[in-house]
């Protein structure tokens, strides 16, 4: 079954259209579900361009009625809600069944920015499902918030993600270390094919479910792979693309995922799962945020690294479609692994050099040596000083107007900023080039713990007014300081926790 994207606004569960088409395509990878039913289900927050995008009311969507769909309680006609399986990765320890424990796919809806396109969407803390391993399956309000928010802001500086549609208060408690007021999440993807979907059913030895599998990711998400004499393989290397770009971008903004599992791959190449995240505040490449990473498997510089791991795994399940014998498949998909390091070094470059305000190499600008050096030269002088990422880059705009203060300010090396300025204003940066690829504004970790914190006492004014900054983080606006300014030392260090 396919779904065309809407031509009007839904208005009412009646006209809401959901498809099942992964679920008819991939039975065995999908459990028909329902949602815990929720007592008092009301609205927190919703992002009306989500809405409008998927051809969703937002006025019925604020309604009792489109809190209840929202809620996952009140289903359209015709749709199949399921609980998607896979297996996974889970900081280095393979775990075979794992799957949709908190959350549900409520199915797919029409797109209306890509013609014929569909968009998951999806529920997370809806109640246990068959998968949940010993868990309640429930969310909190504040874990919700957050992802709400960071999805929000990753959109805005132009990273690929899932997107959240809305929060929703389920009314109920949800007992964690207290209780906490329970929440759900209605979040929307490509898809949520992951790298762990291909591991279940790998495991399973069943080929024509792996085959039917490859088939539908390309369909969803690579089709271009469709025409290739191999698209197993064909698809393995658009996987690997998109994954390069989405690390790179990550690096670039500071971003910290936190959790970097298999099952939390996607094959799309979007950001999934903001449990355990944040963005760096001093710079620091082993700088880990999440509580359960004692190792520091996921730190910040680990993620280039962790993501070709997870992709060999990928590479791992494919070997059976892709040549008649392991040794040649085994070649074949080495060789296209080998061209993430190639692929995140194109992204990481071009991104570096943006945000260095330099034009193309081909338009006069350094060539990407070059900038690679200027790079090392600048991290270097941050690192020394644990120098705050966003705010440091942010400075070169002043420092290409000629004001060099702003940056000097937060190095310790003096002399040696001033010689990396030397040598990069050689190049003639552009400071409005600059101040395009450096945000402002991002989720600053201890704004986003006081938002939610506030959220969970019953105050949605914080993440309002934190959703308003963010959504723009490229334009300085007057009154907002506080919003660019990095942590206090009062703040300490920054840990987060997956919220389940």
């Amino acid at each position: 079954m396919t779904t065309t994207p809407a031509t009007s606004t839904a208005a009412g569960l009646d006209a809401v259209r959901l498809s099942h088409r992964f679920a008819d395509a991939l039975p065995e990878l999908a459990r028909p579900w329902r949602a815990q039913e929720a007592p008092q289900p009301q609205l927190l927050v919703l992002d009306e361009q989500v809405a409008g995008e998927l051809g969703l009311d937002a006025a019925w969507l604020r309604s009792p009625e489109g809190a209840r769909f929202l809620a996952g309680n009140a289903v359209p006609p015709g749709a199949e809600p399921v609980a998607q399986c896979y297996a996974g990765h889970q900081f280095g320890g393979y775990s075979p069944r794992l799957g949709d424990g908190r959350a549900l796919l409520l199915g797919e809806i029409g797109d209306r920015g890509t013609p014929g396109g569909l968009r998951d969407l999806h529920l997370k803390g809806s109640g246990r499902t068959p998968f949940a391993r010993g868990g309640d399956g429930l969310a909190a309000v504040g874990p919700m918030l957050r992802e709400h928010v960071m999805s929000l802001a990753m959109h805005a500086l132009g990273v690929p993600t899932t997107r959240s549609l809305a929060v929703v208060a389920t009314g109920a408690a949800v007992q964690r270390e207290q209780p906490l007021p329970g929440a759900v999440l209605a979040r929307v993807a490509a898809s949520h094919l992951r790298v762990g979907s291909f591991q279940y059913a790998r495991a399973t030895d069943d080929l024509d479910l792996l085959e039917r599998l490859v088939q539908h990711a390309i369909e969803r998400h690579h089709p271009q792979a469709a025409d290739a004499e191999n698209p197993a393989l064909a698809l393995f290397e658009a996987v690997v693309a998109a994954q390069a770009r989405l690390v790179a971008r990550w690096m670039l903004v500071g971003f910290v995922h936190g959790v970097m599992n298999t099952d939390n791959m996607t094959i799309s190449g979007e950001t999934i799962d903001y449990g355990p995240c944040a963005f760096l505040d001093g710079f620091d490449p082993a700088t880990v945020f999440s509580s359960i990473d004692e190792g520091g498997r996921y730190a910040y510089g680990n993620q280039p690294g962790i993501a070709a791991w997870n992709l060999a795994r990928l590479a791992e399940t494919l070997v059976p479609l892709v040549a008649e014998t392991q040794e040649e498949a085994v070649e074949l998909l080495t060789g296209r692994l080998g061209g993430f390091q190639t692929g995140f070094g194109v992204a990481w470059t071009d991104g570096v050099r943006a945000k260095l305000g330099l034009a193309p190499a081909g338009e006069g600008g350094p060539d990407d040596a070059e900038v690679q050096a200027l790079a090392d030269g600048l991290l270097a002088l941050l690192r020394e000083a644990h120098a705050d990422w966003t705010g440091s880059w942010r400075a070169l705009g002043a420092a290409a107007r000629g004001d060099a203060e702003p940056l000097r300010s937060r190095v310790v090396d003096l002399a040696g900023v001033d010689a990396w300025l030397e040598r990069w204003r050689a190049h003639h940066p552009d400071a409005a080039r600059t101040e395009a690829a450096n945000p402002v504004y991002i989720p600053r970790n201890h704004l986003v713990e006081e938002a939610l914190d506030a959220a969970t006492e019953g105050d949605l004014g914080p993440v309002e007014r934190l959703l308003a900054v963010l959504a723009d983080p490229f334009t300085e606006r007057p009154g907002l300081e506080a919003y660019a300014e990095p942590a206090p030392e009062s703040f300490g260090q920054h840990v987060t926790y997956c919220g389940t």
